[in-house]
């Protein structure tokens, strides 16, 4: 056992195909593993069913090889985190009912992490570290969120999506031009061979509100359209249609996150999720920053997507304000706070 001020935890993320385990001391990042689920790729997005079964053959050789690589045995864990939600209801209890049984084995506190709040909290694991209050921009494939953060374990959500997410955007784009799954990174590396010559529905939502939907709708009847005057349209324009899609739905981010920092006067702006490794999404972040004199923070691209990092990164603000779980905890499928 560590001091108080300096404990080592071990966490664990499963809220949907990655199986991820991390180690923590003090703050400082010791090890993250993180397993990938190639086997949803032939299906065109995650099979439930395949991804807790997944994470069930994945979970111990994950936890094991976080622990050696940081130089950790299981008898110096201080807690063990999990993420508690939201997520896909069987891989979240993987994950959580691994946790509860090394807790209960090693008698030490036990940690539900929300997937979201670690998502924001992963610009803590390195420098630079944004100041109090900021605007956190959290973009994924199943959550669009404008957070303020007033400390590690004080949010508020500002705005959310109606609907669809901003990442469910690109992955059903992407489904209708007939790329792989997942399929944001291959429209980020196509859009940057093509020019935005056309033109979508931007959605009109009062407030930071998204919505994500219409878009959606836009790209299928153009696309139908087109191909019914030109078979090979998708063919020929693919790269012109990613970059079109592309910038229609950073510019919805980026107007909205721009409303946010004016109705708010925050000038410290953060963005984080998997959409966040989005090039176009980075570099026009960057610019509106320089535009607007904005303080801003991008994670590494390890820390946007899905990985334990964050999760012990929130588990360690946690362990320090003393907020544990009893075993009767179970998995929040939906976004709670």
């Amino acid at each position: 056992m560590q001091s108080e001020n300096r404990p080592v935890l071990l966490a664990i993320e499963s809220s949907c195909d990655d199986t991820a385990a991390a180690v923590m001391q003090g703050g400082v990042l010791l090890s993250n593993i993180t397993a990938q689920q190639i086997v949803h790729a032939r299906f065109g997005g995650v099979i439930p069913e395949l991804a807790s079964r997944k994470h069930q053959e994945n979970i111990l050789n994950v936890v094991d090889a976080a622990l050696k690589e940081g130089g950790t045995r299981i008898s110096d864990l201080d807690a063990i985190a999990f993420t508690r939600g939201p997520g896909l209801l069987g891989s979240l209890l993987v994950g959580m009912s691994y946790a509860k049984g090394l807790a209960l084995s090693l008698d030490i506190p036990l940690i539900a992490v929300d997937h979201l709040q670690a998502h924001v909290l992963a610009h803590f694991i390195e420098e630079p570290r944004p100041a109090f209050p900021f605007l956190c921009l959290t973009v994924s494939g199943g959550h669009t969120q404008i957070i303020r953060v007033d400390a590690p374990l004080e949010m508020t959500i500002l705005g959310k999506t109606i609907d669809d997410a901003a990442g469910e955007a690109f992955d059903k784009t992407g489904k209708m031009l007939g790329l792989p799954y997942p399929s944001g990174p291959v429209i980020d590396s196509l859009a940057r061979q093509g020019t935005p010559k056309y033109k979508f529905t931007e959605p009109r939502v009062a407030g930071l509100d998204f919505s994500f939907s219409g878009l959606k709708t836009s790209i299928k009847y153009f696309l139908r359209d087109q191909m019914a005057l030109n078979p090979h349209f998708i063919k020929q324009e693919k790269a012109h249609i990613c970059a079109s899609v592309q910038e229609t739905i950073v510019n919805i981010l980026l107007h909205k996150m721009d409303s946010a920092a004016h109705m708010t006067g925050i000038r410290e702006i953060a963005i984080a999720g998997g959409v966040s490794a989005n090039s176009s999404l980075r570099e026009r972040f960057e610019t509106k920053a320089r535009e607007q004199k904005w303080n801003i923070y991008i994670p590494k691209l390890q820390y946007c997507t899905d990985n334990a990092a964050m999760i012990a990164m929130a588990a360690h603000y946690k362990y320090l304000a003393g907020k544990f779980s009893d075993l009767s905890v179970t998995p929040e499928v939906r976004l709670q706070f």
